[in-house]
């Protein structure tokens, strides 16, 4: 499943590099989008800490959070801010989902559902979006003399609030740097700005177990 799941990947990103360089008329892009493809290619675990903002009709929440995820599907999202809610951890372990705060106690409560809204902030999710989108979108654009090139794909569901999402990648480092979801009016409702981000740790099983 591993290898078609990557292969099909390999093939829409191709197209897309192809599509860009031709559009742009620089080969230059097409070259860095080729990294891109490589970079998201070679993931199978990543480690992020990521300010994540929730947009709601009436209110903004923000949270600072550490996320480790494996491309399977496992995740652990921590919780670090603000104080009030710092401790709070999520596990999928592939299976099933808990919840539980270090601060309180050391007790997984299980049964938790899974839910779009804390999963698609993982960049594991949004390739698994980008490959399986009908449309694809991939452009460039520059941010305080910094290049970045945005890919664009359909989140799926008909989930009213998470319809769409792009995710900025840095033409230097290669690496995420902002990833928005949007909902059916195209208002932002979800934003992932990376602070550190690391493509391929090792990480412990232990991360992922649920008790």
């Amino acid at each position: 499943m591993k290898k078609t799941f990557k292969f099909i990947l390999l093939s829409t990103v191709a197209a897309a590099a192809i599509i860009l360089a031709a559009c742009s008329g620089n080969q230059a892009d097409g070259d860095i989008y080729a990294q891109i493809q490589r970079q998201l290619l070679s993931l199978e675990t990543f480690k992020a800490e990521a300010t994540v903002t929730y947009i709601s009709n009436k209110n903004t929440h923000v949270y600072e959070t550490v996320q480790f995820a494996r491309v399977t599907g496992a995740y652990r999202i921590e919780v670090v801010g603000p104080e009030r809610v710092a401790g709070n951890i999520t596990i999928f372990d592939g299976r099933q989902v808990a919840q539980f705060n270090e601060a309180v106690n050391g007790r997984a409560i299980l049964g938790t559902q899974d839910s779009p809204e804390r999963y698609e902030i993982l960049l594991t999710s949004f390739i698994r979006n980008y490959v399986r989108s009908r449309d694809v979108s991939v452009t460039v654009t520059s941010i305080d003399e910094n290049q970045f090139t945005i890919l664009e794909a359909q989140l799926p569901g008909s989930h009213p609030y998470l319809a769409t999402e792009k995710l900025w990648i840095c033409n230097d480092t290669l690496l995420p740097f902002k990833l928005v979801i949007y909902d059916v009016q195209g208002a932002e409702r979800i934003i992932v700005e990376y602070k550190t981000f690391e493509f391929n740790p090792t990480l412990e099983d232990s991360l992922f177990f649920i008790e």
